[in-house]
Formats: structure tokens, sequence, C-alpha cells
């Protein structure tokens, strides 16, 4: 898979790149330099009707992002400089942090908090603000550095080719932007599919839910922390709500976690053929429990999501009746899905039949006590 994922051309790169913007999570396009990466960013900026501010890395120093300390009526405040009050102005718009590798360790320090909470100074930028960055490999960079971990962490690294096809039809008839996927944004229930699946192949594979390399060239590019698999679920549910390609949903999970973990992740999702949580709530008596667990606890906690997400009581007692068809062959998971409704009942909405026939699984959740003789009753 991976030699694949090497040879695809930059359009799926640009794709990948606009899907993390729409999604909002800060990207990195690693490359040599005078490849295109600042025009690109330009070009989709433009798409969606964003304005863009390049911040050059190499030729800042860590007031730039940490502010300037100016006294106000008596007290210190952090002045942030004016490119990030043009963007807080606009609400809208790309950060475009370049030459990241160039940057000193003090500058990536600096940098590291805007990334992370979107502050600049005493500033907070909008969240209509998307953060994309540049970097040449260190080997390529004047005097460059490795990206630090936490930087790099809070990423995803996106390679960026040189297609001599593409760069020959550029310069013939203008470089194309990428596809901006302007307005779109993934349902409840896509968003909530995606962490469940995250989730459910994390219970498979714990020993990836944080696995820091130990090589500092590795370390600076994607690898598995829970902050980076948050990113990978909301990027698998923007590709579903845009309808993004194959490849390009490849790139974000390897760009986000690494390659072993990313492999892994794709060849376990590929496998799973999860249904659709909306049509479990529609058909809550049709439904089938996987016989796998891990299928069954993406799809359990799927549904529950979705239910409470929606917020009203006909999907609530529908969740409630899938918890009751798997109580039996997957008391534990359906504990975990019991916990969830319990704690978000809708107002007017009935306790479902046969609530007691699941006693076990409701005293596995801490949702049912034993009073008297022995009856289980209701929390």
């Amino acid at each position: 898979m991976w030699a694949e994922v090497r040879a695809i051309d930059a359009s799926s790169v640009g794709e990948a790149l606009s899907v993390s913007v729409r999604a909002g999570v800060p990207v990195l396009l690693w490359g040599s330099p005078g490849t295109g990466k600042t025009s690109v960013v330009r070009a989709l900026g433009e798409a969606l009707g964003w304005p863009t501010e390049v911040v050059i890395g190499s030729i800042r120093e860590p007031a730039d992002f940490a502010g300037l300390p100016i006294v106000v009526d008596g007290a210190v405040q952090m002045a942030p400089p004016l490119w990030a009050r043009r963007l807080a102005a606009a609400e809208q718009g790309l950060l475009f942090l370049d030459e990241l590798t160039t940057a000193p360790p003090a500058v990536q320090a600096a940098m590291l908090r805007v990334v992370l909470e979107r502050v600049v100074g005493d500033l907070v930028l909008p969240d209509g603000i998307r953060v994309v960055a540049a970097a040449n490999p260190p080997e390529e960079a004047a005097e460059g550095w490795e990206l630090s971990p936490p930087l790099a962490n809070r990423l995803v690294h996106l390679d960026w080719p040189v297609d001599a096809k593409a760069v020959s039809q550029g310069l013939v008839m203008g470089f194309a932007a990428p596809r901006p996927f302007d307005g779109a944004s993934p349902t409840d229930a896509q968003a909530l599919a995606g962490r469940a699946a995250v989730g459910a192949f994390l219970q498979v594979r714990p020993t990836l839910v944080l696995d820091v390399p130990s090589a500092a060239g590795q370390a600076s590019r994607g690898w598995p922390s829970p902050r980076s698999w948050e990113s990978v679920a909301r990027l698998v549910a923007m590709c579903e709500a845009v309808g993004a390609s194959e490849d390009a949903r490849t790139l974000l999970v390897l760009g986000a976690v690494g390659e072993g973990a990313g492999i892994e992740f794709l060849s376990w999702l590929a496998n799973m053929d999860l249904p659709d949580p909306e049509q479990v709530l529609a058909d809550p008596d049709g439904f089938d429990l996987p016989e796998r667990s891990d299928r069954a606890f993406a799809v359990l906690t799927a549904v529950a999501a979705v239910a409470i997400a929606h917020g009203d009581a006909a999907s609530w007692s529908a969740a409630w009746r899938v918890v009751a068809r798997v109580a039996d062959r997957a008391p534990d998971v359906a504990a975990l899905a019991a916990r969830a409704l319990a704690g978000a009942r809708p107002a007017g909405a009935e306790l479902p039949a046969g609530l007691l026939q699941m006693a076990p699984v409701l005293r596995a959740a801490g949702l049912m006590r034993t009073e008297g003789h022995g009856d289980p009753r209701p929390d």
C-alpha cells in the first residue's frame, strides 16, 4: 500500500490538503524549495474566497507569535502582530506558516501555541481561521532543524510531489486550485461513526494509542497519540462527507499517525464493513450484531452516539431496542451503550419495555441497584 501512496499525484495531495482545511485540522506540506507549495495554498484561499496570510518562520522572532508586551492602563498586555489582527477581522482565512524547518526551536515553541490553541499574543483567532504550514526537508533547508515532536504531533504531514506533467500544464494554462469543498461538513452520524471506528480500532490495538518514535527524524513527522487519533476521526468523517477519494483518505490517515499505525488502521477499516447507524436506528429489530467484538463495539457506540445527537425520544427508544437485542451476546459493549443512553434521556421519553430483562447489563453499567429481597430497581 505505501508504495502506491508514494506514487500518488499532486491532485490527490491537493485534495487531501483541502479536506484537512475543511475539517479544521492543521496540515503541513513537505517538499523541496520552489515546488509550488505557497502557490497552491494561495490558490486554495482564492477558491474559498478567504484571505491568506503568509508568515515565514525563518525570519520571525518568538515575539511575533507570543506577542509584544505593551502597557495599557497600567497592565501588561501581549500585543498581537498585524497579520493576526487582519485574520481576526476577516473571521475566515488561511494562516500559512512557511519554512518551519528553518525556524529555530524557540520560534517553533512560540508557533506551537498558535497551532494548538489558536492564540497569538492575547488574541484568540476565530474558529474560521485554518492553519496550513510548509517545510523543506531538514537536509534541504539552510541551517535546518527537525520539527519538535509536540509541534509535529499537531499537524497532518503531506509530502508535496513534483509532477512534471502538472508543472508543464500549469505553466501554459495556469495552476489549478484544489477543490475547495466550500461549506461541506460531516453529519452528526458521520462524525460519530468516525470516532466510533477509531475507538473500536484502538480497543483492538491499544499499544497504538501512544507510540512516540525514538528517532528524531520520525518524531518530526506524524505519529500515534490520542491527539492525532482524534484528528484521524475528524478527517475520516470529513472524507465521508465530501466523498473524497481513497487516495486522499489514505494520505490523511498516514500523515496524521504515521505509516505503520496508519496502514494498520486503514486495513482494519477496509475489512469492517460497518452498517450505517442511521439505518440501524430506522430498523432496530432487523439489525444483526456483528460476530467480531471490535465491529460490535464500533456499531453499538455509533448507534448510541447518533441517537443521543438526535435528542428525540424515538431515536433514544430505538437505540435501547438495539442494546436489548445484543445484551446477551455482548454484555460489556451493551453496558457501555446503556450507560451513554441513560445519561441522555430526552424529556418525555419512556423507559423501554423489557428493561428489567436487561438487569445484568444495567448492573454492569452502574444503572441498577438491588433493594429489599434482591429485586432489581432502576436508578
